[in-house]
């Protein structure tokens, strides 16, 4: 690489940091992440016994028959309202006749034994209903 292009390079970047342009756009064309859709809501009572059983395990503190429950739940998919990562832990709800984890989770975010809100997916992470008591 000769040295007239990589001056020319650096003149060319130490300008446009100067002008406040990035090299992904001006910040009016950059979008905010999306919002995590409203969670429609269901009563505890309304959810099958194993999810009853788990939530009062969660406020129980235990014990849990997953190795994972308990660990953190990224919130990749969005779903949920977004926060700092380490708010959300899952939570593994038995399934009748499913050999292994299945698909039916509680999600919890704030404090373990006594969190903020509850969620309940019945298909892996795709949707969610927050647990209204």
């Amino acid at each position: 690489m000769s040295y007239a292009f990589t001056t020319g390079w650096r003149q060319w970047v130490a300008a446009a940091l100067l002008a406040g342009v990035c090299l992904t756009g001006p910040a009016s064309a950059r979008q905010p992440a999306p919002a995590a859709p409203a969670a429609a809501s269901v009563a505890l009572a309304e959810l099958p016994s194993a999810a009853r059983s788990t939530y009062a395990r969660i406020h129980q503190g235990g014990p849990f028959p997953h190795d994972k429950d308990g660990s953190v739940f990224g919130n990749y998919e969005r779903q949920l309202p977004l926060r700092q990562r380490g708010y959300y832990r899952e939570y593994t709800v038995r399934t009748p006749g499913v050999r292994g984890r299945g698909a039916r989770r509680i999600v919890c975010g704030g404090a373990a034994r006594t969190p903020d809100a509850c969620y309940y997916s019945g298909d892996h992470y795709a949707s969610f209903r927050l647990i209204a008591q």
